[in-house]
Formats: C-alpha cells, sequence, structure tokens
C-alpha cells in the first residue's frame, strides 16, 4: 500500500529477512493528482513511488485506484482520480507505465463497481451492462492496455455475486472482454466460497476469511474442483513473478538502497503534484494578497497535515505544516488564533480560514462539514468579507452556507509532505494556480444521484464494524451513465462548482477553433492566448455531444485535454485528438 506513496508496516515478518524502509515520500492524494490534468506528471509521481518502494524491496504496490467518484460521501475518494472516466485512463495508464518502469509491479483496484465504503462488505451494487462498460470498465480498461501486472478484486456484489469470487466478473469480463492475462488478487477477508473461489479466475486469496470451513484439499478429494483447476489457478501467479523478475531477486538483490539517493527528486514531485493540484474555486479579486497584507489564520489543519486514512495512509517526512508555510512565507504579517472573537476577524487585514475532512477507507462520512469548522466559517465570513476559506479534503463538500460570502475559496485537497507550501505561494502570487475540478461539487448532497446509497435506515459510523452482523443491501445505480457532470448537466441541476472549473490569476483567450478529421480520428484546432499580466497555465478540455441521439446520453462528455504554459501575452496553437 498505497497509490500515494509507501505505508511503512511494523507487523512484518522476522525483521532479520525483511529491510523495513526507515521513510518514504507523503505524496498529495490521488484525487490531488486528477486535479493537475497532467499525465505526464502522473507518470512521474508514480515512478518515484515505484523508486521508493525498490529501495524497500517491496515487489508490488497496491495502486493505482481509481474507482469512479459517484458519491461525494465516499470515504476513500481521495485515493482515487475523480469521476470522469476519460480523465481517470489517462491518469492511470500513465501512473502504471511510470510505476513499472521501475520494476514495481502495479495493481488496479478495486475491481468493479466499488462506489461506497458504508459497510462495503454488505453492499450490491446493481447496474447494467451499457453503465459498466461506459462509466467503470474505461480505466481498467487503460490499465490493462498500459500492460499493468496484477488487478485487485473489490469487496461488494455485483448484480449479486461477490466481485472477488464471481466467474463472470474475473473469467469473463476481465480475463475475457478485456483480455487481462495477469494476476488477479482478492482484498482482504473479502470471499465466501472456496469452489467459487477457485473456479472464479482468481488467483490469490488475501489474508483472512470468511469462508465455510473447507479446504481445497477436501474439495478436490469430493470431485469438486480438479488439479487442473488449481494449476489454472496458480499460472498466473507464476507468470506474473517471471515477468517482474521477482525470482530472480534474492537477498540483497531485492533491495536498491541507492535509489533513496533520489528522495530529493520525490520531493520535488510531491511538490509539483501539489502546486499543479490546487484548485482556486472562487476569488472576488483579494487574491493574491497584496504586499503587507497582515493574515489572521485559524481553523482546523495548522498544525496536523491532513490524511486520508487507512490502508493508503502514508505519514512522510520533512513535513510542513500550514503553520510553518505561512510562518515561512509571511513572517510576522501573519498571526493565529484557536478561536478568534468577532472583533479579532472584523479587524483583520485578510482572514484565512482552513476546514475540511479527515476521510478514511472502509467509512462514509456527511457531505457538510464537522458542526465546529461549519460555524467557524460562518463567523468569519460574516465579520469579515476579506475572508479566504481553505478547504483541505479528499471529497467535494457542502459550501451553500457561506461559498458567495466568502472573497476566496481555495482547494488544498489532502497535499502531502510539502504541499503547504505550494498553498502559501498560491496567496502570496508567487504561483499562480492552475488545478481543475476532477469532480462535480453539488449544492446538497440531496441532488446527487448517490444520495439514496446509504439505506434509509443506516446511520454514519467512525470506526470499522463488524461487517458480519449488518443485513446485505442493495445499491441500485439508477442513474446509469449520468454520473457526476453528466448528471446535473443533463438533468438541468444547478451546481456549487462544476467538474472542470478552476480560476487562475490570469486570463485566457481561446480563438478560431477548427475540427479536422484524418484517417478516421478528429482533430480539434484552436489558438490560446495568455491575455492576462502573469504567467499561467491553462487546461484545455474538449468536451463532444450528439444532440440527435436515440438513446439518452449525456449533455457532454470529455474526450480531449491538454496542460498549456504561456507566459503573459503568449499564444499558442492547439492541436487535441
Amino acid at each position: 500500500d498505497a497509490s500515494q506513496g509507501v505505508n511503512m508496516r511494523h507487523n512484518l515478518p522476522d525483521p532479520t529477512m525483511v529491510r523495513q524502509l526507515e521513510k518514504s515520500t507523503a505524496f498529495p492524494c490521488p484525487i490531488m493528482l486528477a486535479a493537475t490534468f497532467n499525465p505526464a506528471l502522473a507518470y512521474d509521481y508514480a515512478r518515484s513511488i515505484g523508486e521508493e518502494c525498490r529501495a524497500g524491496g517491496v515487489e508490488v504496490l497496491l495502486g493505482p485506484g481509481l474507482n469512479i467518484y459517484r458519491n461525494s460521501q465516499c470515504g476513500r475518494n481521495f485515493e482515487y482520480f475523480g469521476e470522469d472516466p476519460f480523465l481517470t485512463s489517462r491518469i492511470t495508464e500513465n501512473y502504471v507505465q511510470g510505476m513499472q518502469s521501475t520494476g514495481t509491479a502495479a495493481c488496479l483496484k478495486h475491481f468493479l463497481a466499488n462506489n461506497t465504503e458504508f459497510y462495503r462488505r454488505r453492499s450490491n451494487s446493481i447496474l447494467d451492462e451499457r453503465t459498466m462498460r461506459e462509466i467503470y470498465l474505461p480505466g481498467f480498461e487503460a490499465g490493462i492496455a498500459a500492460g499493468v501486472a496484477c488487478v485487485m478484486t473489490s469487496y461488494n456484489r455485483i448484480n449479486g455475486e461477490w466481485a472477488g469470487q464471481s466467474k463472470e466478473v474475473i473469467t469473463d469480463l476481465l480475463r475475457g472482454e478485456l483480455g487481462f492475462e495477469g494476476l488477479v488478487m482478492t482484498d482482504w477477508n473479502s470471499v465466501y466460497d472456496m469452489q467459487k473461489l477457485i473456479l472464479s479466475g482468481q488467483n490469490v486469496e488475501m489474508p483472512g476469511s470468511w469462508k465455510e470451513d473447507i479446504t481445497a484439499q477436501e474439495l478436490l478429494s469430493q470431485g469438486k474442483i480438479t488439479e487442473a483447476d488449481i494449476d489454472a489457478m496458480i499460472r498466473p501467479l507464476i507468470a506474473t513473478c517471471i515477468r517482474f523478475g521477482l525470482y530472480d531477486r534474492k537477498g540483497d538483490e531485492k533491495y536498491k538502497p541507492e535509489l533513496l539517493a533520489k528522495l530529493p527528486e520525490h520531493e520535488a514531485a510531491a511538490y509539483r503534484t501539489s502546486s499543479e493540484g490546487i484548485v482556486l474555486l472562487r476569488n472576488d479579486g483579494l487574491l493574491p494578497l497584496k504586499p503587507g497584507t497582515k493574515i489572521l489564520a485559524a481553523g482546523q489543519f495548522l498544525d496536523e497535515i491532513p490524511r486520508g486514512a487507512g490502508s493508503a495512509a502514508v505519514k512522510g517526512y520533512n513535513n510542513v505544516t500550514l503553520r510553518q508555510a505561512l510562518e515561512e512565507q509571511f513572517g510576522a504579517r501573519v498571526t493565529f488564533a484557536e478561536k478568534p472573537s468577532k472583533e479579532q476577524f472584523a479587524a483583520a487585514d485578510v482572514v484565512l480560514i482552513s476546514v475540511g475532512t479527515l476521510d478514511a477507507e472502509s467509512i462514509e462520512r456527511p457531505f457538510a462539514l464537522p458542526s465546529s469548522a461549519e460555524k467557524l466559517v460562518q463567523q468569519a465570513v460574516g465579520a469579515n468579507p476579506r475572508t479566504v476559506v481553505l478547504v483541505n479534503s479528499g471529497s467535494g463538500i457542502r459550501m451553500t452556507g457561506w461559498a458567495d460570502k466568502a472573497a476566496a475559496i481555495l482547494y488544498g485537497w489532502y497535499p502531502g509532505q510539502n504541499g503547504f507550501r505550494a498553498i502559501a505561494k498560491v496567496l502570496a502570487g508567487e504561483l499562480n494556480p492552475s488545478g481543475k475540478l476532477p469532480i462535480t461539487i453539488e449544492k446538497e448532497f440531496a441532488d446527487s444521484p448517490a444520495k439514496g446509497t446509504i439505506p434509509p435506515d443506516g446511520q454514519f459510523y467512525n470506526e470499522c464494524r463488524n461487517e458480519r452482523l449488518i443485513q446485505l443491501y442493495d445499491i441500485p445505480y439508477t442513474e446509469g451513465v449520468l454520473v457526476g457532470y453528466r448528471w446535473y448537466d443533463t438533468k438541468h441541476v444547478p451546481v456549487q462548482y462544476p467538474f472542470g472549473h478552476g480560476l487562475s490569476y490570469t486570463t485566457f483567450k481561446y480563438s478560431d477553433l477548427q475540427v479536422k478529421a484524418d484517417n478516421e480520428k478528429l482533430y480539434v484546432e484552436l489558438n490560446l492566448d495568455n491575455t492576462g499580466k502573469r504567467s499561467g497555465e491553462e487546461v484545455v478540455q474538449i468536451y463532444v455531444s450528439r444532440p440527435d441521439s436515440k438513446i439518452e446520453r449525456p449533455l457532454k462528455e470529455l474526450k480531449g485535454f491538454q496542460r498549456i504554459a504561456l507566459q503573459a501575452d503568449e499564444s499558442k496553437s492547439v492541436k487535441i485528438e
């Protein structure tokens, strides 16, 4: 584990046989990587993590995670690449190639339709063929086309059968239609029937078992499976190990400690990810802050690096807190208050409020901020219109009570070990924000097509529960292919901030747009001008639609994008397939 760095474990076997890494880089969360709209950066991000894997003898990284962001309350969204299958695919293929360029095997997870963490082992995702293929399969197809080594199945059932023991899911769909020939593994404690497991196309059962008390040997003696079935289960595991040369790595050959010399490069890749992934959602002109501006800072994450919890948690090293980053950037011009009074808020040149959520694997959380954080923001914007709200979260949050009252809103996600430095530089104007939302942030969760995910009698919980005791429940994907912006656009539901949104400190002009055909491919060509006084980067996004479709289609769908850097007054021609 995991997609955003090496989660160092302390429950490994005999320490004389395993060399534990002493430190690993905490990268910004994958959804922040997606906010960069920069596939080339995804390659560098993953290659850096892969090098740390090789340094520590880690042969398989359990990532990337690429389940589609269907539900803003899902506690694991921070591990994924957002709501759009095209964006997810482009990030995934580059992540896989970057990781595996180091000799570390990547593992796509979680196959398939795993879009909730609410009692995840008890849920049954009910979706049709078209929805599966248009929305939930493309990222996996892209990873497989990129040569990924492994795929991990999910906890949930798919149309009635557990994914990890489903022949239809593994043999027919993953291996048959998608052509995957590599290693398939279960998630921990995720399968229930030994015979189905062996016959499903699965290769490795990870630790923990909820199965009936019967062994493979007993099934063999009873004639319920054959030795050929066992051979078929084992063969892709051995083939994958041979492909990556894992059997050749013996003793000291397994480790490449010389790669630890590249840790500064990895830190730089982490910083670049945060600097390109910060999204400026709102700005009435207050940002960037004018020289000499004094700041009153308060809120949740002044002294804590916000990160998602669970298998993806990475502690990092050389961690820089928000307090430290602000003091480095602004010195004595920034003061901190634990519980500012109305008078303190009103007297400040600028108020900076830090809020957000600490999302986690195996739980969901309310769309609304914690009540104390919501109250703090309301107090600040009510007392001082020059309030900047910094949000650190792995998903969208409810902002309807204050979004139009804040002077500026920055989305900082989980920025990793040094990302707060980038956020401070955005505030100061030394860094021009260029991230774009890889998700839609709705006004209310009731607007979301996922609003019925949690059963009517379900209640949020804050720690893992014994899911054996929980009743099975269905999640009908009644919205079909209308996920994320596809839903809000097509159903004409107003949103707080749309997919692809993100402001800059400069301005861009699009002109001379043309569509050309060449050998059955379509290209969009246009001119892009930086018409402002600052250098900046813009993400050109190409959407397509089919208004005369005989079946329901989204109003528009992302089918191309390109990140372009321009100096002030510079112009470039852009061509996107």
